[in-house]
């Protein structure tokens, strides 16, 4: 992973920890439900940015050394695992 993209995926993590406690100090305080599953939706929206720049990083980087590289069993290896990481990311939803 690219440092910078390695620093900005750490701060955003960091950030999320933050909010995540912040939820949980909501549940032990009996904050209404609704007001806490807003929170959880954000910080999930907060996971899936991360998740989409760790995938771009992925993507620009560990993918395409893989294809253009001349070992077709590490090409035929790294798409396979862009294939399930798009499957898992169905099954999700």
């Amino acid at each position: 992973m690219q440092p910078q993209i390695k620093k900005d995926v750490n701060n955003r993590l960091k950030s999320t920890e933050g909010h995540i406690r912040g939820i949980q100090r909501m549940v032990e305080d009996d904050v209404y439900c609704v007001d806490i599953m807003k929170q959880i939706k954000a910080v999930q929206g907060a996971l899936d940015r991360i998740n989409a720049m760790i995938l771009d990083s992925h993507l620009q980087t560990c993918v395409t050394q893989a294809i253009r590289s001349d070992d077709k069993e590490e090409q035929e290896k790294t798409l396979h695992e862009v294939v399930e990481l798009f499957n898992a990311a169905h099954k999700l939803r």
